[in-house]
């Protein structure tokens, strides 16, 4: 009973990854158990026998979770256990969704869901990159319908050559980092970041993928075939094929006529379409009120359905016959764009960037260290310092409802823009950087408009990136019937839902740092890639151009508002007295300046950074610091403040934690009978520092700062000149025995 199947697969440099299947979780219609390395993940598959009420669409759910224990590691938080999934967590889980929905029947509407756990993690082996060959194995071995089988693999290029699945240190250290799902003919979707690359590099990095993937897909088949579950058998839609032709023959010139009309508002354009079934419902309706074998209800329903079959049909023709799009563009033209910066006057940086009907209002904020959020994952654990948040209100498509919480589609989007702009930040930069993306209007690739917006913004802040970066939406249409094709440039909504192609491309003028690209069509040739990319490259250049004309340059010096920071370095032993007992002195040294210090360290030095916005504030906790650090030299003078008073003298600290002696005969050139009668504690005076003994202990002098009086005759001190002296044998013979006993019995002998 706990025998089961596995199958290998080698990547031809010694790692291997194993796929199992027949042991784990066999009440679920599919599971498998993915290996590689020290890494594992558990992957299931449960669907429903039949559709969901009134259900027209594929309601699938991916959900990707990372165990704790997986690590040998306890959760963070009271309750010490996992809990709402972490933003890495969704990322991984859109992927595969991403990756698996296209391939399921478009006539197959039962609830199903995938769930894949890291049940054992490597630190040299990132689960993501199996996340996608996981859900697709466990699918293939259940009977859920289901088209081919796919995969997924990350591909890094470090030193030039391209490597399947690195790990996290190699990929700290590569410049192209993208993630490809694809099945053995076609590519599916692309995702990552690169550093600055050329499109044929990209191009080059997805067909090195492809070859990976492609065997990956064998094996899955191999092992399906070997368990030999047959596919089960489903009716999840009623259809009606002479209605289906009739809408098409009444409706097909009216869409195509309507989309002529050229209409150049979201709205309008979709209450002119709306109009068009409407009416066709009504009239069809009252054709047939009497005829007791139609169910008017359920035709109205498939009267809408089949209208959208139309109205695409209508659409990609005008586009691939005429070269006319929806709002009448050519295929390469870019909608109108405006933008402001320094719209926010409380922000650290601001702006406004508005392409078409799609608005996104931008804040950049900067803070300190102690600003950085601090990641505690299960497979990575650190501070993060530069943060993307991109929020898509219900307002700015026109629904009429609240937020309730971040959706996953609003982590995705960010966390493109995020990838977009973060290797543009200079190496050096001292901040926590915090940008924040409100959607203010949406009809096309708002993730773009963030990526511009979030450049926009960090000028404004005075941010000096290493290039400005903007971003385009590609599109595709292609014919069926031959090889005849489409690229868009800048898609709108309707291009994007109706298309065949959602191609994002981020980039400099000096090449690409980001894309994401999901594909709808099946076979789609590299060649028509290639284009995309090169077509994506000229509209990328041309929104650039645009940003350029509002802000060109960053701010010559960040606005009044923005905490400037300090940076010092220390030796490694003075980080100590810096903090403090307990923190003591940090705090009082903050409370004291009103400034913020954090205290970091490399291999060689401690990193003190202090930072205010007030200039005053900033230069007093520099000069306690560097007080603090400075080493006592003989001969300097001090301003020092005593701190206790004996019969012989006073200590005085002369600098933070460091005190010496001032002796009562250094005090004054006149003689003192009590040091107390010149001197209080917490008093301030001036000192010089004579010496400083082998033990560190620093003789002091306040006397030879104050005038000599007039007349004053120094007593030279008593001293005894033993060589002066007669010298007797009984003298040496004491010298003698004395070296006698304070020699040990070995040199006595």
């Amino acid at each position: 009973m706990n025998q089961g199947i596995i199958k290998t697969i080698d990547l031809g440099d010694g790692r291997t990854i194993s796929i199992e299947t027949g042991r784990l979780a066999k009440q679920a219609d599919g599971a498998v158990v993915v290996k590689m390395g020290g890494t594992m993940l558990l992957a299931t598959v449960v669907s429903a026998d039949e559709a969901g009420e009134d259900v027209d669409f594929m309601p699938l759910s991916v959900d990707y979770r990372e165990k704790y224990a997986a690590a040998g590691r306890f959760p963070g938080g009271f309750m010490k256990r996992e809990s709402r999934p972490s933003d890495d967590e969704i990322l991984v889980s859109r992927l595969v969704d991403r990756a698996l929905r296209p391939l399921f029947p478009s006539n197959y509407h039962a609830q199903t869901a995938v769930m894949i756990s890291l049940i054992s993690a490597d630190e040299n082996v990132m689960p993501d990159s199996l996340a996608g060959l996981a859900a697709s194995a466990a699918i293939q071995v259940s009977n859920i319908p289901f088209e081919c089988s796919i995969s997924e693999v990350r591909v890094g290029r470090l030193d030039g050559k391209f490597i399947i699945n690195p790990s996290s240190d190699q990929l700290e250290k590569c410049d192209i980092d993208i993630m490809v799902g694809a099945s053995y003919d076609n590519i599916m979707m692309v995702e990552g970041e690169m550093d600055e690359v050329s499109e044929e590099e990209m191009l080059e990095a997805i067909k090195v993928a492809h070859i990976s993937i492609k065997a990956q897909c064998k094996l899955q088949d191999e092992l399906a075939a070997e368990v030999g579950k047959i596919k089960k058998t489903y009716c999840h839609e009623i259809n009606d094929e002479d209605l289906k032709a009739k809408v098409h023959a009444d409706l097909y010139q009216k869409c195509y006529d309507t989309v002529k009309q050229l209409i150049p508002g979201k709205k309008e354009r979709g209450a002119a379409f709306q109009k068009i079934v409407d009416d066709y419902i009504v009239s069809y309706n009252a054709e047939n009120a009497e005829n007791e074998n139609i169910d008017l209800n359920i035709n109205d329903k498939l009267i809408n359905r089949y209208f959208e079959d139309v109205e695409k049909k209508a659409m990609r023709r005008m586009i691939l016959d005429e070269g006319i799009r929806l709002d009448g563009r050519a295929t390469t033209k870019i909608r109108p764009i405006w933008g402001q910066v320094d719209y926010l006057p409380g922000a650290h940086g601001s702006s406004i960037f508005t392409r078409g009907e799609t608005q996104s209002l931008c804040s950049a904020t900067l803070g300190t260290k102690m600003d950085g959020k601090m990641i505690d994952s299960v497979t990575s654990q650190g501070t993060q310092k530069f943060l993307l948040h991109y929020n898509f209100p219900p307002f700015c498509v026109g629904e009429p409802k609240t937020p309730r919480g971040i959706n996953r589609r609003e982590i995705g989007h960010g966390n493109l823009a995020y990838r977009a702009l973060k290797r543009m930040i200079p190496d050096d930069f001292p901040y926590v950087l915090r940008i924040v993306s409100d959607i203010l209007e949406s009809n096309g690739s708002s993730s773009m408009a963030t990526v511009c917006a979030g450049t926009m913004a960090m000028l404004d802040a005075g941010i000096k990136m290493k290039r400005p970066v903007s971003g385009i939406a590609m599109g595709l249409i292609t014919d069926e019937t031959s090889d005849k094709y489409a690229i868009l440039s800048d898609i709108m909504g309707d291009e994007d839902h109706l298309g065949d192609m959602d191609f994002k491309v981020t980039g400099t003028e000096k090449g690409i740092t980001a894309t994401q690209m999901d594909i709808k069509v099946d076979g789609l040739p590299y060649e028509v890639m290639e284009r995309a990319l090169q077509q994506s490259k000229e509209g990328r250049a041309h929104i650039l151009g645009k940003i350029k004309e509002v802000i060109s340059e960053p701010r010559e010096d960040y606005k009044p508002n923005v905490p400037r920071i300090e940076t010092i370095f220390i030796p490694k032993d003075m980080i100590g007295p810096i903090i403090g007992p307990g923190g003591k002195n940090i705090q009082k040294l903050q409370e004291d300046t009103n400034t913020k210090i954090t205290i970091d360290e490399d291999e060689n030095r401690g990193i003190v950074q202090i930072s205010s916005t007030n200039k005053e504030s900033l230069e007093a906790a520099k000069e306690r610091v560097k007080n603090i650090i400075a080493m006592p030299e003989k001969g300097e003078t001090y301003k020092g403040k005593i701190k206790s008073i004996t019969s012989f003298g006073a200590f005085v600290e002369i600098l933070p934690g460091k005190e010496g002696l001032l002796h009562i005969s250094e005090i004054s050139w006149e003689r003192i009978q009590s040091v107390e009668d010149v001197l209080k504690v917490g008093q301030e005076i001036e000192v010089k520092l004579l010496d400083i003994d082998r033990d560190n202990k620093m003789k002091l002098s306040r006397r030879v700062l104050l005038p000599k009086p007039e007349g004053f005759v120094e007593r030279p001190p008593r001293t005894r000149d033993r060589d002066s002296r007669p010298r007797h044998d009984g003298d040496r013979d004491h010298r003698e025995r004395r070296d006698d006993r304070n020699s040990s019995p070995r040199t006595r002998e």
